[in-house]
């Protein structure tokens, strides 16, 4: 087939306009790259699909990281936010999470100019049908109007699109989403270079009025102030808050979603795919905790200007009208009227096994995947995959250094380490529970872990690398003296204590201990230090972790550091694990599918024991020598 070509070649090619397409696309415009950024319909770049909110546990840490690598959505969750929230407020900074409802249309539109401000990056609306390969190499891609986009790297962020199936009780229609078009072709391509594919299956709640609403009969709940907004460049939060309301689903609603459980796709064996496990639809959860006789529904707007209300807790694939009928069954929506209805879609995904950790394909040179396609779910895992693979597609372009963060250094190290290590078998989410070092990886502290790894590659603007620096020496300095400060029990530290109505202790001790004493107030105690109390929030939150985990950082450090000696002892990519003794047939078998590049790596294969690790550890140590 003839194509005509697009009058300009470029560096990187992303399919995609998602939070997946646009993060990797300004990843790889700062590296240096050319970017064209394609998309179905140029109105809906970072369309929030699902709920319109950005953060929550685990998931806020990835935000944070990608602010600190210099990407965006931590800048246009602050600037559209309706509401803060602080989550896990009663535990430890480590695993307290952030999260905020924001104002979808301002979301896209403010993503949208930071995309047009972009130098190097390029805009262009078309739906990809082809990939144009050299050989095992992917040169390009062919769009529906037969336009050619040579490129030296793409990058695939389809999210639901790959053969997308909506389903509302027994209707089904091919579809990316509501309303937009499903994309046809591009799985045959992947098939054809023998990449193992499969289907997954999410859902989404119906969308209500919310002057149907009747608020006044339900529970509010207020936003917060007393939390730092995502972006080091917003040092607060000025927005005026929108409250959320709680409705409850209550026996007369379970009765409605039972009796009709039949019409639903996922239990008449319409849909056979996963859903992701901690986010299931109602009558997933109706059916699997048949004993709980409520369930809770936050009620969420979906902006300041628009009547949309996203009922959090019901996402559904029901027919329409059981939807209306178990809607208006709660309480405050006996006369909700819906203005789309929930739905469940399944798409295809690539088996994320097949990437490398830079997310390019292991079997197709210069073709990366991020997002949906490899099997994770929410906006947040799809920036975070989209910001690596823009960083190492525009590495592959310009033959520049690719870069991967370890599971050591950032959650998204974590992540991806998981995808290509374990693969999935529903689809991913981030908790802070996967990460083994999350004392280290905390929300607060994710630019002095990160930012010097986005300075090195250019990342950074001048204004986001002045405030790097500048915090980086304040923290510096006031950790060497918190290390070093000892409260005395003299007559000077008495006239001081005193002034802060601090506990005078018997006898001498470091600062960290005495903090952590029941009768001291840690932050009261922190102002001991001159100048504490001038530091912007930001610089105060890190200071009060330092201290919060002292001892215990030490601890994890030597973990880091017994993971780093496993991590450091590389494996030959053509290495021959038949010269292995003691290898059982699984683990020569998982470790020559995978081929793991350290010691590491191979440890958090499925099926390798540790047996398996110290016999190939003793063979690595012998042929050195």
């Amino acid at each position: 087939m003839l194509h005509v070509k697009h009058l300009q070649r470029t560096d990187v090619i992303i399919v995609g306009a998602g939070h997946a397409g646009c993060e990797a696309a300004l990843a790889a415009a700062r590296r240096g790259a050319s970017v064209r950024l394609i998309t179905q319909d140029l109105d809906t770049i970072a369309k929030m699909s699902c709920n319109p909110a950005i953060g929550g546990i685990g998931k806020s840490h990835l935000v944070h990281e990608i602010d600190a690598m210099g990407g965006a959505m931590g800048r246009m969750a602050d600037l559209s936010a309706l509401q803060y929230r602080l989550l896990n407020r009663r535990k430890g900074p480590a695993v307290r999470a952030t999260r905020t409802q924001c104002d979808r249309r301002l979301y896209h539109i403010h993503m949208r100019q930071i995309l047009d401000a972009q130098p190097n990056l390029h805009l262009h609306q078309g739906t990809i049908r082809e990939l144009m390969f050299d050989g095992d190499r992917v040169i390009g891609v062919v769009d529906e109007l037969d336009i050619a986009h040579e490129a030296a790297a793409v990058i695939l962020t389809t999210g639901t699109f790959l053969e997308g199936l909506i389903h509302v009780g027994e209707k089904q229609f091919s579809a990316g989403r509501a309303a937009n078009a499903a994309v046809h072709g591009l799985s045959a391509e992947l098939y054809r270079k023998e990449l193992k594919l499969g289907r997954l299956k999410t859902g989404t709640p119906p969308r209500l009025d919310k002057r149907s609403i009747d608020w006044d009969s339900l529970p509010r709940q207020a936003g917060e102030t007393d939390l730092l907004p995502f972006s080091r460049l917003h040092q607060k939060i000025t927005q005026n808050q929108i409250p959320c309301a709680i409705s409850r689903t209550n026996q007369r609603t379970h009765d409605i979603i039972m009796e009709n459980l039949a019409r639903s796709p996922m239990y008449s064996g319409t849909i056979e795919s996963t859903g992701p496990r901690y986010c299931p639809s109602i009558e997933d959860k109706i059916h699997r905790f048949a004993s709980k006789d409520s369930h809770q529904v936050f009620l969420e707007p979906e902006g300041r200007d628009h009547a949309e209300v996203y009922p959090n807790g019901i996402s559904t694939s029901l027919p329409i009208d059981v939807q209306w009928a178990f809607v208006r069954s709660m309480e405050g929506l006996e006369n909700a009227i819906i203005i789309r209805p929930g739905y469940a879609i399944e798409y295809d995904y690539v088996d994320p096994t097949e990437l490398k950790a830079t997310l390019e394909c292991k079997k197709v040179s210069a073709l990366f995947h991020a997002g949906q396609i490899n099997g994770t779910t929410g906006y947040e895992e799809a920036a975070a995959q989209g910001l690596i693979a823009g960083i190492n597609a525009a590495a592959h372009a310009l033959d520049l250094e690719s870069w991967v963060p370890s599971r050591s250094e950032a959650y998204i190290g974590v992540m991806l380490d998981d995808l290509v290590n374990k693969g999935i078998t529903e689809p991913y989410r981030m908790f802070t529970s996967r990460a083994e070092f999350r004392l280290r990886l905390r929300e607060d502290n994710a630019d002095v872990r990160l930012s010097e790894h986005a300075i090195r590659m250019g990342m950074l603007s001048p204004e986001q690398q002045r405030h790097f620096e500048q915090r980086q020496h304040t923290l510096s300095h006031f950790e060497a003296q918190i290390k070093s400060c000892r409260i005395g029990c003299g007559k000077q530290w008495k006239e001081r204590l005193d002034e802060h109505q601090l506990p005078m202790p018997k006898q001498d001790m470091l600062f960290s201990p005495y903090s952590h004493r029941q009768d001291v107030d840690s932050k009261e105690a922190m102002r001991l230090f001159a100048g504490f109390e001038d530091l912007n929030p930001f610089d105060q939150q890190s200071l009060m972790a330092f201290v919060h985990y002292d001892g215990y950082l030490e601890k994890q450090d030597q973990e880091i550091k017994s993971f780093q000696r496993l991590e450091s002892q590389k494996i030959p990519n053509d290495f021959d694990y038949t010269q292995v003794g003691g290898l059982s047939i699984e683990a020569h078998q998982r470790l020559v599918e995978h081929r793991p590049l350290s010691l590491g790596q191979a440890s958090r294969l499925s099926g390798i024991t540790p047996a398996a690790i110290t016999a190939l550890s003793m063979f690595l140590r012998t042929k050195k020598t």
